[in-house]
């Protein structure tokens, strides 16, 4: 199947060719006609199918110029970076029409967005948190939305997102049409269909767990950080298809900290990106990572979703990730719009129980290489990979014997009490100041 194929408008059919595309994925394929039925779609695809294009033709395909100003198309997304990448993608499909396309998120002024937003727009693209202020401040009407798009739906559950998208949901009209878009189909995104949608069609590209056909998966088996190091710059220097390379670490102290060793051989060609970084930074290190300045960047899980990197020649797992799911959205960051990739992980024994559970999510047995006859093992140890010993500190409390005596302790008040008798006269004075009789004797 071609895009020729499909029902687009010839404003659609020359941005897709401008662009260079042809064939759609899979995933595009088998959206566009039930999306442009007006049905609910589920779709489950890996990272890397083209599942933003998948929404965005039928959506686009649909869209009508009308002079309200208010948002037609609302689609939400889990992070800044998908923002800008999704706007970007708006534009140039619209390259030939006529539509305003507005993009929103936090981190950034809110009076800029607010201003925006209360202006004409038709594509409005946002990730929740922002969404929802704009909405509740009364500068964003969503009375006109036609058409929700969630995308990465998983990964905003993930990321704490569940009530602000159960509010905007809640303050949408209730005639619309949903579509819904996840690398994983869990019991919450469940959840959330059967509360929003109506008798949503899933839409499965790929089997959810199974390693795609395009990406070739290897992992070495090493002892500790530093030779990891030693075999990450080893690689770059032997394999020079190596060009465009994601290195995942488990924490942004490890990005730092593998930023700074890698950095004196290449200075020039590397970057590093995770949320402690300025947005400013981000942005200008996936600009470079893009435009081939950078020959790999340095990263956490914030990138394993939605930043749309094409022609990614490989994936290094510098670390496993914590998850199988999370595995899977690495490595779909190479082998995308289904080009070929090598995904390749760096498994120190610590990992080896991860690496079983990634396996068995698969259904997939990882194959091993053996290490280059040149690479420097190290003897050398983090602070985290050094064994630490806890010695258990018991102190002996010595009992020390005090000079003997008769046992004596101090009677309380009650028992001091002495005994004795009083007469009834006496109780009287001590009761009434006076001497009381029994009353006047008889004569």
């Amino acid at each position: 199947m071609r895009f020729t194929d499909l029902n687009l408008n010839t404003a659609l059919l020359n941005a897709l060719s401008g662009l260079g595309y042809t064939t759609p994925t899979s995933i595009q394929s088998k959206v566009f006609a039930p999306a442009m039925s007006g049905a609910d779609i589920c779709g489950i695809a890996q990272t890397g199918t083209g599942k933003t294009i998948a929404y965005l033709l039928p959506c686009l395909r649909q869209w009508k110029f009308t002079k309200n100003e208010a948002p037609e198309i609302l689609i939400i997304v889990p992070t800044r970076e998908l923002v800008v990448q999704v706007v970007e993608a708006v534009n140039q499909l619209t390259t030939y029409m006529n539509v305003v396309t507005v993009g929103v998120y936090g981190g950034v002024n809110i009076n800029t967005q607010r201003l925006a937003v209360e202006q004409k727009v038709d594509v409005l693209v946002a990730t929740p948190g922002r969404l929802y202020d704009l909405a509740m401040n009364g500068s964003l009407k969503l009375k006109s939305i036609k058409r929700l798009v969630i995308d990465e739906v998983d990964e905003m559950l993930n990321l704490g997102f569940r009530t602000q998208l159960k509010n905007i949901i809640g303050i949408l009209p209730e005639r619309r049409q949903n579509l819904l878009f996840s690398a994983t189909l869990s019991e919450e995104v469940e959840e959330l269909m059967q509360w929003y949608f109506t008798n949503p069609i899933k839409i499965e590209a790929a089997p959810v767990g199974t390693p795609l056909e395009n990406i070739q998966q290897a992992a070495y088996e090493v002892p500790n950080f530093y030779t990891k190091v030693n075999l990450l710059k080893l690689l770059l220097a032997q394999k020079t298809d190596m060009q465009k390379v994601l290195v995942f670490v488990a924490s942004k102290s490890l990005a730092d900290q593998l930023y700074e060793q890698m950095a004196a051989d290449y200075s020039e060609q590397c970057g590093v990106i995770h949320s402690n970084k300025e947005q400013n930074h981000r942005f200008n290190t996936v600009k470079q990572f893009k435009e081939g300045v950078y020959r790999f960047i340095i990263a956490t899980d914030i990138v394993a979703r939605g930043i749309d990197i094409d022609d990614v020649s490989h994936v290094v797992n510098f670390d496993l990730p914590d998850t199988a799911e999370q595995y899977m959205h690495r490595i779909g960051r190479t082998g995308r719009a289904d080009k070929n990739g090598i995904a390749i992980s760096f498994i120190t024994p610590k990992e080896e129980l991860m690496r079983t559970s990634i396996e068995a999510f698969m259904q997939y047995t990882i194959p091993v290489w053996s290490l280059p006859e040149n690479l420097d093992i190290s003897d050398r140890l983090t602070d985290d990979e050094i064994p630490k010993v806890v010695m258990k500190e018991i102190s002996a409390k010595i009992k020390i014997k005090e000079d003997g005596g008769a046992a004596f302790h101090e009677k309380s008040a009650k028992n001091k009490k002495v005994n004795f008798t009083m007469s009834r006269k006496d109780r009287m004075m001590k009761k009434y100041g006076k001497p009381k009789t029994r009353g006047q004797k008889p004569r």
